[in-house]
């Protein structure tokens, strides 16, 4: 029998980035008759870096990023691949495939993303989350399964599978950053993203619509991809990249109980059985139960904590513990024992 443990702070935060991606999914849908695709999903874009970028300002009333030199290579090559090849590459394969279709293909994202962090990243796993993840991948699939799936097309279905090895790159690749900033890397990307499909849709000659299906579709975006970006490069922090896109997966099934709920689409047998797999897959996950004798090596960086065993160092200031807070510290080697996922603190190989 499983034994589900307590919701750490990297589920709650990849299950919330899940819920807010997913809910933007029905609401965006009601923008697509009057705004064509690619100038939507600028304007989506923008709308996370615009918000995000006013949040830092007004928090820290500076855009500084707190990455390092090495750290900056990594963020601008996640940009390049998630921001600016990926959507590129959806909106050819779009072209070319029907949207049932590139719905389906579309989960391509979660499975390459895992399967990259486990191969070429060295990220630690096993049977049952690899269950867990086929389970709740198969329940995305049967969401957005359409009524005819035909892959006639292969340049199209390349395209989209191309466009989805990008962002599982991307994936991996903010991963590595992780642990400095998530307003800074999410509101970045966002930003970028933006700039570069909005001046697609100028280049291609797109009108744009009415100020008042704009402003809806910034702040769709800032919530829907700005927000819940910051909370997925925290479950990535807390998590692991494996295990982040794993609950982040749930978000068909979210887009499509809300779209059930708020706009009255009917929900058939298929909804019920995607619900029952998606809850199997999460349960495997929460019930993951990672305990050995392992070694923290010497570790130096910079990101918001509390501290507990991983971290024992003084401060040249007065501080009640009580709030987190964020500066530049080091990690003393130290060797034990406890539960722990693949973290930014728990990277370490395995026999």
């Amino acid at each position: 029998m499983l034994k589900l443990h307590s919701l750490s702070g990297g589920v709650l935060a990849a299950l919330t980035a899940a819920f807010l991606f997913g809910a933007s999914t029905p609401f965006a849908k009601q923008l697509t008759g009057v705004v064509s695709p690619l100038l939507l999903a600028g304007l989506l874009y923008l709308g996370s870096g615009i918000g995000l970028g006013a949040i830092k300002l007004a928090r820290d009333k500076n855009f500084s990023s707190g990455l390092s030199k090495y750290e900056w290579g990594w963020l601008f090559l996640a940009i390049i691949s998630g921001g600016v090849i990926a959507p590129v590459l959806l909106m050819t394969g779009l072209a070319q495939t029907s949207a049932a279709t590139a719905s389906l293909l579309l989960n391509l994202e979660s499975v390459m993303t895992a399967l990259l962090a486990w191969i070429f990243f060295k990220e630690h796993t096993d049977r049952r989350i690899v269950l867990g993840m086929f389970l709740i991948t198969v329940g995305s699939m049967l969401l957005s399964w359409p009524k005819q799936a035909g892959l006639n097309n292969w340049a199209g279905f390349l395209s989209i599978a191309a466009a989805c090895l990008c962002w599982a790159i991307d994936n991996n690749l903010t991963r590595k950053i992780s642990s400095t900033d998530s307003v800074f890397i999410a509101g970045s990307k966002g930003l970028m993203s933006g700039i570069v499909n909005v001046s697609l849709a100028f280049a291609a000659g797109l009108t744009f619509p009415a100020w008042s299906k704009i402003n809806s579709a910034l702040l769709i975006g800032f919530f829907g991809y700005g927000v819940s970006l910051v909370l997925f490069v925290l479950a990535l922090r807390g998590l692991g990249t494996a295990r982040a896109s794993a609950y982040f997966s749930t978000a068909p099934f979210i887009g499509a109980a809300i779209a059930i709920i708020f706009f009255h689409e009917p929900a058939s047998i298929t909804f019920w059985t995607a619900a029952i797999l998606m809850g199997m897959g999460v349960g495997i996950h929460l019930a993951e139960y990672h305990d050995h004798v392992h070694t923290h090596e010497l570790m130096s960086h910079d990101h918001y904590h509390f501290h507990n065993e991983h971290h024992q160092h003084s401060h040249d200031y007065s501080w009640d513990n009580a709030k987190p807070h964020s500066h530049p510290h080091q990690h003393d080697p130290i060797t034990h024992s406890h539960h722990h996922y693949p973290d930014i603190h728990h990277r370490h190989k395995h026999k």
